[in-house]
């Protein structure tokens, strides 16, 4: 029976609360201000990844009401992402939309798996030169994928992989046009100057806008988003699935886990962004589940993967929004701006849309935060190097994968590094457990180790070859635990094998002060039988004392 009590939407949580009109004000503020911000980017982000600029507004009105309405943050705003823009464009580009969709639907259902497997709170635990080392990726080839668009060059198609991307771009920039250069070239300039200033000023729709303007009256030949795409529509289409194939299924399947882990990882950041700003807390594993259904749905309806995007959120937060319903009024918004500004929007340039995405991958990079981590230890600047290669040069799925079992290495290292095995009675004379530092005299025919840190898989071939080195044949063994406060199935098939061993030499084994979780796995893997429960002491001393009777009972 699966327990669903972990669900609780942060929307039923405020509306148990007193909901007055003063709240519904500020959430109405919050809510126009992001979907003024989230109309240009919802477009830009679409057509980035290969789709139509439709598909990122159907993403950021379905998927952005279902997750404010079912998630477990007050403030969180979601939609497409420039994190998804590389993994949707090769997913296109090799499989089309159908692809797209189904992997988008397999990630909903992984995203739903993981918060019912509680996975919210592992997510956070993702190194941080990983997400670095992929977000900085993405951020170079999001700029790589505006260079035709933003400087009109005469390419039908852009290939998928980078290296190839640049050699097209140098073998046709003689085909750049001057007028779309001239305007893309302007749209930057303003953006950077107004970010460089911090003018607090809708700059993303304010440059949509002139540049349409100046299209509309100069009559410039330069691409539209109606003379590409056609105008925008005037509903949601109706809802349909993509066949599901069972080849496919196992094709887009890494393609899908990517889709999850990059909607979970950001979901949850931007959340722990929103919580930092406003004391709030939210719930990881109902934030999960929000983003696996508003996964489902987009698709359903046309739109691309969805996560939280940081920017809109912080955006949501500094413009004092009270609840989820001013998340659920920014996605009504943009529905209700997408019927009523279509004969509009067609009239925006496809370099001023290049321009935005320009400036969303120069502060998706992070270059301040990239150059800090490149001061830490070697170890972690390989995994973020590393990471950021494959992200640029493979593509996000391997570099996703990669970065994993390199920041995994690295932590075992890590953990092997700060386990020590000592040996002989000597080191426990100064950690005594009743605080003395005399023991009982030792006679010969008695070994000891003591075991410091975590026990895992690392550590046990490191005990082995420390076993190997004992010269003889001990009549008694004993192994200090105290300061093992956890170990795994690896390591204590370790010391299984040893205690057969002793046993076939005719070897006592004890057990000092092993902690509970040692001494539980110990348990469940058979070793108490092994041993003997006699031979588990709760202190160095009772196995000193111990051993001084087993000595006495062998020389008889």
């Amino acid at each position: 029976m699966v327990n669903w009590s972990f669900f609780k939407p942060a929307l039923w949580d405020c509306l148990k609360e007193k909901y007055t009109f003063a709240t519904f004000r500020k959430d109405f503020s919050a809510g126009l201000t992001v979907s003024i911000v989230s109309l240009p980017l919802a477009m830009a982000f679409a057509i980035a990844c290969g789709a139509s600029p439709a598909s990122g507004l159907f993403t950021t009105i379905v998927a952005g009401f279902l997750i404010s309405a079912c998630g477990g943050s007050r403030f969180q705003i979601s939609g497409p992402t420039g994190a998804f823009v590389v993994i949707v464009y090769n997913v296109i580009t090799q499989y089309g939309y159908e692809g797209l969709a189904i992997a988008t639907l397999m990630a909903g259902v992984i995203l739903m798996i993981a918060a019912l497997l509680n996975a919210g709170s592992i997510m956070r635990y993702i190194p941080q030169p990983v997400i670095t080392g992929f977000t900085a990726g993405i951020a170079v080839c999001l700029f790589t994928g505006q260079i035709r668009s933003f400087l009109g060059l005469d390419i039908p198609a852009l290939p998928a992989d980078f290296i190839e991307r640049w050699s097209l771009y140098m073998t046709h920039i003689g085909s750049v046009q001057w007028p779309v250069l001239a305007l893309g070239g302007t749209s930057l300039a303003i953006m950077l100057t107004l970010q460089a200033f911090k003018i607090r000023l809708p700059a993303f729709l304010m440059i949509l806008s002139l540049g349409s303007l100046v299209v509309w009256g100069f009559h410039l030949p330069v691409e539209t988003i109606g003379s590409t795409f056609g105008n925008l529509p005037s509903a949601l289409p109706h809802p349909s699935l993509p066949p599901l194939v069972w080849h496919k299924i196992v094709m887009l399947f890494p393609s899908a886990f990517t889709i999850a882990f990059l909607a979970g990882v950001e979901s949850l950041l931007s959340a722990m962004i929103a919580d930092g700003m406003t004391g709030q807390r939210h719930h990881s594993n109902t934030e999960l589940m929000a983003h696996g259904i508003g996964n489902i749905a987009s698709v359903i309806f046309g739109g691309l993967p969805a996560t939280g995007a940081i920017a809109r959120t912080i955006t949501n937060v500094r413009s004092g929004a009270q609840t989820p319903i001013a998340g659920i009024i920014h996605a009504l918004l943009v529905f209700l701006f997408m019927v009523t500004l279509s004969p509009f929007v067609a009239w925006v340039p496809l370099t001023c849309l290049a321009a935005v995405m320009i400036v969303v991958a120069w502060n998706m990079s992070e270059i301040k935060h990239f150059r800090y981590l490149m001061s830490a230890p070697k170890s972690d600047q390989a995994v973020l190097l590393i990471t950021f290669i494959v992200t640029v040069l493979v593509d996000l799925t391997a570099a996703v994968q990669i970065g994993m079992i390199l920041a995994a290495l690295l932590f075992m290292k890590r953990m092997n590094d700060v386990t020590q095995i000592q040996t002989g009675l000597s080191i426990f004379r100064s950690t005594a457990e009743d605080g003395s530092t005399k023991l009982p005299p030792m006679p010969a025919g008695v070994e000891a180790f003591q075991i410091t840190g975590p026990f895992f898989f690392s550590v046990a071939n490191r005990l082995k070859d420390e076993l190997e080195k004992i010269r003889g044949i001990p009549k008694v063994f004993i192994l200090r635990m105290r300061h093992v406060p956890t170990m795994d199935a690896t390591a204590a098939h370790t010391l299984d094998g040893f205690i057969k061993k002793c046993k076939q030499r005719g070897t006592v084994v004890i057990f000092a002060a092993v902690q509970e979780q040692p001494r539980r796995v110990m348990r469940q893997m058979g070793i108490d039988g092994q041993v003997g429960l006699h031979n588990f002491l709760d202190s160095t001393e009772q196995a000193v004392d111990l051993a001084h009777v087993i000595l006495k009972k062998k020389i008889k």
